[in-house]
């Protein structure tokens, strides 16, 4: 069975989505703590929480609300968004992360990602690989680097990675279907890795089509907060 991993995404404190990873398109659903226990009361364990206020400003900004869902929670948590630093990264587990995401800091300083692997095992580290037109996106997907996302996701790979979390920033948040093609063809490249989809998550019947493509996990919000995913029967029947 697939891995289900609901998303939380944060801005001042709040639970919100984007659309294309646009802020100005943001859209407030409420308490994030209190929206982790109800996950975990319908059966959800695992959660993805990003702090796109961290990922704006380049530092982690959101460690309080991590700190206090696991505090309120037994979920396992990674976490990701503005981690930039030792210090940083200290910050996400220091508040009880069980995970955290390298995203933009794996493309402009990759010496720093593999430290971390080396320290905290490849297991606790999630390669973030943001794509827009087969590239990848830094900085709150402000900014579109030069490095081509199959030779960065190799790169990792064999420094022993293998949690990958890619989002297709041109689905993410519109609800129009995943891109099984993209994680299709990651999945062939890399068939060890533990390729979690993201972005255009809609319906039941699309975490199914990537079940069926064989991805090992898919992260999804919106569906969850316009409800058009009933969480506590997904997981039912999951």
């Amino acid at each position: 069975m697939i891995e289900l991993i609901p998303a939380i995404d944060l801005i001042e404190g709040k639970c919100v989505r984007l659309s294309q990873g646009d802020y100005d398109t943001k859209k407030v659903y409420g308490d994030p703590v209190e929206m982790a226990r109800k996950m975990e009361q319908v059966g959800v364990n695992r959660l993805h929480l990003v702090d796109l206020d961290g990922a704006k400003s380049r530092h982690v900004v959101n460690e309080k609300v991590l700190r206090e869902i696991c505090r309120a929670t037994s979920l396992g948590v990674d976490f990701g968004g503005g981690i930039k630093t030792q210090d940083d990264l200290d910050k996400v587990f220091d508040a009880g992360a069980a995970m955290a995401t390298a995203g933009s800091i794996a493309v402009t300083s990759p010496a720093t990602v593999y430290s971390w692997i080396e320290t905290y095992g490849a297991e606790r580290i999630i390669l973030g690989a943001d794509v827009r037109e087969g590239k990848i996106s830094i900085n709150g997907w402000k900014e579109d680097s030069a490095v081509e996302l199959m030779p960065f996701l190799e790169d990792f790979i064999q420094r022993g990675i293998s949690n990958i979390l890619c989002t297709d920033i041109s689905k993410d948040g519109m609800l129009q279907g995943p891109n099984i093609g993209l994680y299709r063809n990651i999945m062939q490249r890399f068939p060890k890795c533990h390729l979690i989809a993201s972005g255009g998550v809609s319906c039941e019947e699309d975490i199914h089509a990537l079940e069926e493509a064989g991805i090992p996990a898919v992260v999804f919000g919106k569906a969850i907060y316009e409800g058009r995913i009933d969480l506590e029967k997904l997981i039912v029947k999951s």
